[in-house]
């Protein structure tokens, strides 16, 4: 692989991780469009860990006292009740779902889920289930009130982005607001929720095809991370203003339309 084309692909990772669009939707399809081999599972995994430094950049107060929270809960003394405490249960609740699944099914994502026709329905099931959820969701929650069977709901949620195409982000923020979520404090909850699994997925994928990935490609690999640390900063802060001001519309309806477009464009290919 190119620096170039690593470039873009860290971009790419680093904008769609955190928008609720499906990186591995678009890291699948831009490679398609431009004549480029699908990079593959692995490599869109070990991307990952450029995204995350961004999240635990952004909201490193955050982690920080959610941390500090969930592990002075163990103590005789520890206020298990307190909001960060229970922010980092819902945290680590939340993250056994996708690592138990994403291991039981890793071969099926790896190649067969890999399909453009899944992606595609993925986009607009995923998007649909937005729009219903922005439609129907209280949005007065907070984060602060967050409870432990809100971590298992929304960790369920975020099992389904490892079909391609449905989203971490965007499964997790449905989720969200369908619990009531604040729209800015769903995409909140989503993140921080999301450190846990993306640094698993992110080791795993570094060890498992450690001589493809630290091998001949590695300076691709670095570069690509260290541009998806750079333009996921900055998704991350444009999608809570979107979010704030807009809602999930834009978000919603970009989904529908690339689902459609894709399964329009194997129907015509197929002819």
């Amino acid at each position: 692989m190119g620096i170039v084309e690593a470039i873009i692909l860290g971009l790419i990772q680093g904008v769609s991780e955190f928008l609720p669009i499906s990186s591995t939707a678009h890291i699948r399809i831009v490679p398609a469009v431009l004549g480029w081999e699908d990079p593959g599972a692995p490599f869109t995994a070990a991307i990952q860990l450029g995204t995350l430094v961004a999240i635990v950049a952004f909201f490193w107060k955050d982690l920080v006292r959610t941390i500090v929270g969930w592990i002075q809960s163990f103590g005789p003394k520890g206020d298990k009740g307190s909001p960060e405490a229970r922010l980092g249960w819902a945290v680590f609740l939340g993250s056994i779902p996708i690592v138990v699944l994403g291991l039981a099914f890793q071969d099926q994502i790896e190649h067969q889920l890999r399909s453009l026709h899944v992606i595609a329905w993925a986009l607009i099931v995923v998007g649909v289930l937005m729009g219903i959820a922005e439609r129907v969701g209280r949005k007065e929650r907070k984060t602060d009130d967050v409870r432990w069977v809100d971590g298992l709901v929304v960790g369920l949620c975020q099992a389904v982005a490892l079909i391609p195409g449905a989203s971490r982000s965007g499964s997790t923020i449905t989720g969200a607001l369908f619990l009531g979520f604040d729209r800015a404090e769903a995409a909140r909850f989503s993140f921080l929720l999301s450190v846990p699994s993306i640094l698993a997925a992110g080791l795993y994928s570094l060890w498992d095809h450690r001589e493809v990935l630290l091998g001949p490609d590695r300076t691709a690999v670095w570069v690509a991370n260290l541009v998806s640390f750079g333009s996921g900063y900055v998704s991350i802060a444009i999608l809570l203003k979107v979010l704030t001001r807009y809602g999930t519309a834009l978000f919603v309806g970009y989904r529908i339309l690339l689902g459609v477009g894709i399964l329009i464009a194997l129907q015509a290919s197929a002819k």
